[in-house]
This record gives C-alpha cells, structure tokens and sequence, in this order.
C-alpha cells in the first residue's frame, strides 16, 4: 500500500479511481486529480509547498515532485505525461504536455499545453517552454514546432494506455 502522510496540518487528497503503486509516497499538501496514476518509487512531496495533479495524469516510476519552501509551487495540469525518473521542482506543466524520461524541470518553468520535453532533458528554471513545441537538451532549447493534432494524439495514446496499465493493477 503506498505511503500516505500528513505533516504540518496538510492531508493529500485523492481523487476517485487514482492509482498509487504500493510504493509510491505521497506527502503534505498534494491534490490528485481523477483517473490519474502515481507509479513505482514515485514520491510527491508536499511537505513545504503545494502539489496539484489534474484529471488523467500519469505520474511514472522513480519521479520526484517537490516545491521551494514559500517560492515555488508545482502544478501538473490535466491529461499530462511525466515519463520514468523525472524531477519536477516548483514547476508548471500544462494540460497535454509530456515530460520525456530522466528530465529535469525547474522552479518556475513554465511547459506549455502539449509541448514535449526530451528525455533527459533539463529545463532551467524560469524558462517557458512554447505550447506545442520540442525542448531538447541541457539546457532545453527549443528544437521544432509540433503538429498540433500529432501532440494531441501522442498524449491522449499515452494517457489511454496508462489507464488500461493502472487497471491491471487494481485489487478486485
């Protein structure tokens, strides 16, 4: 069963049919959305800021979700994909993005609506990915504008399959 903790008065709050992997951590002041899925050696620490998960997120194994003590929050909006081992630090990411795996995103970065961040990536702080568009690289950099129905697509595939996935673990 993953470890669910309160601490400085802050609860996290689960919406219906969310999975979280038996050793997933989730800490402090976080919201998750519906229908989202919080895998393996995930931990989302809300114990010195806020976390917000929307609707249809997957979060996937080894990523870590933490804030700035009073500086930076981090918002993660609905139908977003956070690929395996991704840090996200005081960051927003907006509705359709998808976070490739083993990148970085730092306080105040802003990820656009559908945009992409390469695997391995690293998006300095400050830095506003453009909606639809590929970020590579270290630092991430833009790299092409994508079709905006491709990313569309990409991401509800994604976010379909981490659903059917989550039911495969779901105790009957």
């Amino acid at each position: 069963m993953a470890l669910i903790k309160s601490v400085r008065g802050f609860t996290p709050e689960i919406g219906e049919n969310v999975y979280l992997a038996d050793n997933a951590t989730v800490i402090g002041d976080v919201v998750i959305g519906d229908d989202s899925s919080i895998w393996f050696n995930t931990v989302l620490r809300g114990d010195v800021n806020s976390i917000r998960i929307g609707k249809r997120v997957n979060i996937q194994d080894g990523t870590v979700i933490h804030t700035l003590y009073e500086k930076s929050v981090a918002e993660i909006d609905d139908d977003v994909s956070i690929g395996h081992n991704v840090t996200i630090h005081g960051a927003k990411i907006e509705k359709g993005a998808l976070i490739g795996m083993n990148a970085v995103v730092l306080d105040h970065a802003v990820v656009g609506e559908g945009a992409l961040v390469a695997a391995g990536s690293v998006v300095l702080g400050g830095t506003k990915v453009e909606p639809g568009c590929i970020y590579g690289g270290t630092p991430a950099k833009f790299i092409k504008k994508m079709d905006p129905e491709q990313s569309k697509e990409i991401n509800r595939k994604i976010a379909r399959n981490y659903l059917m996935y989550a039911g495969w673990y779901k105790e009957e």
